[in-house]
């Protein structure tokens, strides 16, 4: 069997230095979209826009602890942990867990230690579970769990896991808001670490089973949150305590993002779908939490 359950949830973490550089930040916000003002009338300039690309005001959205220092979130790393052997081209990205302890530096040196912290059998599927706990020299920064999901490679009897699935939010939403997907956006988004050919090559998007590369689901994942907190949270960064998703369909490059949005105590839940395909769900299961 490709992935030895009892073997990748006992092998030993793995730890290491990760860095990064205002940069960085900057490059994973353009993109994210950022400097692409929502109104079209307003300038790359926008002071609203600013905070996310220039160096002397440098804000750092949250979603950029999935990329730093190493790239590669758990969809790759995942797949060289012990007692895993799998198809890159049968490897989906599943859902994403991010929990901020702190306001994330604009550069800066930390530890990171990724572990499997659970391996599911959905039975036509597995579900990898990469945890991965970021702390530098005043304490810990961030913990990112990746959901892999593997096709193929359940039905071995192992635990099912919990379910994810929310109730559907009650009502209209507060806000509802669209974000157009540049052409070249998975070009531009890969260059932030993720190297997957799945978001580049035509040739690779085939056999994994698509009509042409796909957008990077983080990338989708960083753009709603980056409208939650333009939209809701005030521009405010800081406010962000937490933000899980589950990656619902995929997204193509030069398609639009509609991004609904519920205000709830102290969290926002949110649903994304693509406009071109009559509003196919993108993610699902959204939640970002706020102070």
């Amino acid at each position: 069997m490709p992935i030895d359950a009892s073997r990748a949830l006992a092998a030993e973490p793995r730890t290491g230095e990760i860095s990064w550089t205002t940069k960085d930040v900057q490059l994973y916000h353009l993109g994210i979209g950022a400097g692409a003002h929502p109104d079209k009338d307003a300038p790359a300039t926008d002071p609203d826009e600013l905070r996310y690309t220039l160096e002397s005001r440098l804000h750092v959205l949250p979603s950029f602890a999935t990329v730093a220092g190493s790239g590669a979130p758990g969809v790759i790393s995942g797949l060289s942990m012990p007692g895993v052997e799998v198809e890159l081209a049968k490897v989906l990205h599943g859902g994403q867990t991010l929990e901020i302890h702190r306001p994330i530096p604009a550069e800066g040196t930390a530890t990171a230690t990724h572990r499997l912290a659970a391996v599911y059998d959905k039975g036509k599927a597995a579900i990898l579970v990469l945890r991965t706990e970021v702390a530098d020299a005043d304490g810990p920064l961030w913990t990112n769990d990746a959901q892999i999901f593997v096709r193929g490679e359940g039905g071995w009897g192992g635990d099912r896991g919990p379910s994810t699935r929310l109730e559907p939010p009650a009502g209209e939403p507060d806000r509802t808001v669209e974000r157009p997907i540049r052409a070249d956006q998975a070009l531009l988004y890969r260059l932030s670490g993720d190297w997957n050919p799945l978001h580049a090559d035509p040739e690779f998007a085939k056999r994994a089973g698509f009509d042409r590369p796909i957008l990077h689901g983080l990338c989708t994942y960083g753009i709603t949150l980056k409208a939650v907190v333009d939209t809701l949270l005030g521009g405010d960064v800081s406010r962000v305590r937490s933000y899980t998703t589950r990656f619902a369909g995929v997204v193509y490059p030069g398609e639009t993002l509609r991004i609904r949005m519920w205000r709830q105590e102290g969290s926002v839940r949110v649903e994304v779908s693509c406009v071109e395909r009559g509003d196919a769900p993108v993610l699902a299961d959204t939640v970002v939490e706020h102070s």
